[in-house]
């Protein structure tokens, strides 16, 4: 009987230790399913202003660790640790994609690593106006996307590249219709010039096209001549009149001789009184010296002054002289005499102004 009742007791013994042993994994696991589910779906995020949000910028080449390293140093996790093992386990580590990313403030290390694993980078809304030079555009363009301003410039100069388009370095400028585009931020070099060519040829639609044909230009072209407008007048009224004059006297074999163009060849976009010294520079861009249009736009011409030269104001103009009371209007003329009489009373002005230059 004491022998049956020891081993009751052992074996009752041995049941406890099992049932403690269990309660003791299953609180181990509940522990560690809590654990794992805090590294999962609690907030890691925290974004510290108003809105609640910002961007994380991933350059093309990026690694994990210089990912993390950026999240770390921007504070935006408060758990680098979690997000850590949650890349490795969701393989993000492996999967590094570039681009600009929205964070918003609490979000899980699941929702963060699931989008930048997918790529779901936030659209850019990219624009460029009163813009000149190559080197202007260039810089400002790599302003807002990840391409450098080099490369952006190497491009516009490469003929070879250019060909693609039908367009060439002085031409190129044509290219670029002044607006509002929507594009990744890790756009290169090359594809946002090809971009720019599919919403150049966009814009120069059948009818655009059918238009410049019918008075006898090409869209290039087009876009040269109000290049010269659009540097000409901010007068947004006179532009057409103002187109009118110069393809008088293009259709008159004359030459246009226009102060911009001078401006531009010269590279002195300061000058207010073009003298002798500046119209006797040697340069293909000086209409003053040399017929016809010059080899490319000398600006990025607005929409506005392509639309003012596509629909012209048709007149017998073939002079303009800026007014004397410097309000940015012009004065047109017919004649030569009549020209010389507006001419005069603008000099006058500029020299009471006491501009010389």
């Amino acid at each position: 009987m004491a022998k049956t009742a020891s081993k009751r007791n052992i074996s009752s013994k041995k049941k406890k230790g099992i049932g403690i042993a269990f309660i003791i994994l299953l609180v181990i696991a509940i522990g560690g399913g809590l654990y794992a589910y805090k590294k999962i779906y609690k907030p890691n995020v925290h974004v510290e202003n108003e809105k609640g949000n910002s961007f994380l910028y991933i350059h093309t080449g990026s690694s994990f660790e210089q990912v993390l390293s950026s999240l770390t140093q921007n504070k935006y996790l408060q758990d680098p640790e979690s997000f850590q093992w949650m890349a490795v386990k969701m393989n993000y580590t492996n999967n590094v994609k570039p681009g600009k990313y929205k964070i918003k403030d609490g979000m899980s290390n699941r929702e963060l690593i699931t989008m930048l694993r997918a790529g779901n980078q936030t659209p850019i809304k990219l624009t460029f106006n009163n813009i000149r030079l190559k080197n202007k555009l260039a810089s400002d363009v790599s302003k807002q996307i990840e391409a450098d301003s080099t490369d952006i410039l190497n491009l516009l100069n490469d003929d070879a590249f250019l060909s693609q388009f039908n367009l060439d370095k002085q031409t190129v400028v044509a290219m670029f219709i002044p607006n509002t585009y929507e594009m990744y931020w890790n756009t290169s070099a090359e594809d946002f010039l090809k971009k720019m060519y599919k919403e150049y040829d966009k814009f120069w639609n059948d009818k655009r096209t059918a238009q410049a044909k019918s008075i006898g230009f090409t869209p290039v072209q087009i876009s040269i001549i109000a290049s010269i407008v659009e540097e000409e007048s901010q007068n947004k009224k006179e532009r057409p009149t103002i187109a009118g004059v110069y393809i008088n006297r293009l259709n008159k074999g004359m030459l246009l001789q226009a102060d911009p163009t001078v401006k531009f060849a010269v590279g002195d976009f300061t000058i207010k009184r073009v003298l002798d010294k500046h119209i006797a520079f040697d340069s293909p861009y000086n209409t003053y010296k040399y017929k016809g249009l010059p080899p490319g736009p000398i600006c990025v011409p607005s929409i506005s002054a392509i639309e003012s030269v596509l629909n012209y104001e048709k007149h017998e103009y073939i002079y303009f002289c800026a007014k004397e009371d410097f309000s940015g209007s012009h004065n047109f003329a017919r004649t030569i005499e009549q020209h010389n009489k507006n001419a005069d009373k603008y000099r006058a002005a500029l020299n009471r102004n006491k501009i010389m230059k």
